[in-house]
């Protein structure tokens, strides 16, 4: 099981941005495998520290981290995922590519192939009912995407890169410095081993054979989801680079409250008000429940009143509740009676309503009676204890 990140960086959860860099330089370095002779604990701890510090270094991932845990990370690019070089890359970024090179020339060597696309997370809302029957919605999604205009190239009218002759094609240049080597990404091409013109370079991606462009994107919400549910919609990330494939697309959704229900796992509870006279003779009330094909289409739910039922008493419904994601099963619709006291009563109800405690006795209040013997044993406790105080204090004069 992954550790916790915050244990992983010796961090507490509230630690901001620049003592969590702090932390990450000083792990970092004491971990680095060429500082430590290449040892596998040594590579296996600095690669741990350093998936820690991409996921928490960043605002959007640490927020699906603190609320989600590490399935709110898994899919994407700050996940654990990354291989060795990748957290060389992020070493490089905190102590600088010179700095971070030093150790073994240990930085990413840029790969002039395909590369795959980006992750991309997009967080959903969705109702109750969605949840509950099952849904189809259109998302809008901020996405890269290949540049029509040169089909991804970056280049003008099918121009051919030229090799770049300040690194000849590696993406990576070295000089000395002092007594050690130092690699670092090539200034003339950024990293890519190739060059274009400025005259063959696409004028509508400036080069970079990507532009940004919003993708509506039909989504199918399962019957059964809950809060905190993920769906992944594969090849619907960013675009890859030079023919790469696209990332993936990971939807987080959640459920708004209900104005009626409440969800347990997958029962459904509702309180539902019940009149004085039907609470105490018994009788036949109606519960909302939400409408699927079990249902009938109906949105109502008969519930028998059991005579003499009180505040709190609830009535289970079977199979009214939530479906069970990817099964057939149910949850119940568990209805919590709440009986009301009526008010603005006319001058004859008061009197048929004094006449009526009038005739009622202890056996219909036996929890009022119950109340009351406890009651007197209570005062009596009280006032016994003031007597023997009382008694004992004139026996001292």
């Amino acid at each position: 099981m992954a550790r916790d990140y915050y244990e992983v960086l010796s961090v507490e959860r509230t630690i901001d941005a620049a003592g969590l860099k702090s932390a990450y330089r000083k792990l970092a370095m004491e971990h680095h495998p060429d500082r430590n002779g290449g040892s596998e604990e040594s590579m296996a701890r600095f690669k741990e520290v350093s998936e820690a510090y991409t996921v928490l270094s960043d605002d959007q991932k640490r927020a699906a981290y603190d609320r989600f845990g590490h399935a709110g990370v898994n899919g994407g690019s700050g996940g654990g995922q990354q291989g060795f070089h990748d957290v060389n890359d992020i070493f490089s970024q905190v102590f600088g590519d010179a700095f971070g090179d030093v150790f073994g020339g240990g930085g990413r060597r840029q790969s002039n192939g395909p590369r795959r696309g980006s992750d991309l997370r997009y967080d959903l809302e969705i109702t109750l009912e969605q949840a509950y029957q099952g849904a189809e919605v259109e998302i809008s999604v901020p996405t890269t995407a290949a540049c029509e205009t040169c089909e991804g190239s970056g280049a003008r009218n099918g121009a051919k890169p030229t090799t770049c002759s300040t690194c000849q094609g590696v993406g990576r240049v070295r000089q000395a410095n002092g007594f050690f080597q130092v690699e670092r990404t090539c200034p003339s091409c950024g990293g890519q081993g190739q060059r274009l013109s400025a005259a063959d370079t696409c004028g509508t991606c400036h080069g970079h054979g990507q532009v940004r462009k919003t993708r509506k994107l039909s989504l199918k919400v399962p019957a059964g989801v809950d809060d905190g549910s993920r769906i992944r919609l594969s090849g619907e990330g960013d675009a890859g680079t030079r023919g790469g494939p696209r990332g993936d697309l990971y939807v987080f959704l959640s459920v708004t409250p209900h104005d009626l229900f409440e969800r347990d796992n997958l029962d459904l509870l509702c309180t539902v008000p019940v009149s004085m006279t039907v609470a105490a003779l018994g009788g036949e009330i109606d519960a909302p429940c939400l409408v699927s094909e079990a249902c009938d289409g109906q949105c109502k739910a008969p519930v028998s009143v059991p005579a003499g039922a009180q505040t709190g008493k609830t009535v289970r419904i079977r199979g009214k509740g939530m479906p069970h994601l990817n099964g057939r099963q149910r949850g119940d619709l568990v209805v919590e009676l709440f009986v009301e006291t009526p008010t603005d009563l006319t001058p004859r109800q008061k009197e048929l309503m004094q006449e009526l405690a009038a005739s009622f006795g202890d056996s219909q209040n036996p929890r009022n009676s119950s109340f009351a013997g406890k009651a007197k044993r209570f005062w009596a406790d009280i006032l016994g204890s003031e007597e023997d105080a009382k008694s004992a204090r004139e026996n001292a004069q």
